[in-house]
């Protein structure tokens, strides 16, 4: 099998890293709401405000991968622009071996 690139790479990470920063966030987010069920007045401004700041933290994450991943979206958009029926060839192929191992069920 072929050896990953250096951009395949790269692109792993960024997804890895953006999954765990949002599960992280989902778990966070869960604890608060747990919390906030006894909560009334001070307290539960207190906890609205850590809300509002998840919710800016996540939007944050989200930016920040959408701009990390923009080279690798590129380079893939200009290699399809570039190569257009070696992409045709190499999407039949793939569908080929799928219909086939599908047809093998």
């Amino acid at each position: 099998m072929a050896r990953k690139t250096n951009a395949q790479n790269t692109a792993d990470q960024i997804k890895d890293q953006a999954f765990s920063e949002l599960q992280a966030l989902i778990e966070e987010s869960e604890k608060l709401l747990k919390d906030s069920a006894s909560l009334v007045g001070e307290d539960a401004e207190t906890l609205k405000a850590q809300l509002g700041q998840k919710l800016t933290q996540a939007l944050d994450a989200v930016t920040s991968v959408r701009e990390r991943t923009r080279p690798v979206v590129e380079a893939t958009e200009t290699y399809i622009g570039g190569h257009p029926w070696q992409t045709v060839a190499v999407s039949a192929g793939f569908g080929l071996v799928v219909g086939l191992l599908l047809g093998r069920r």
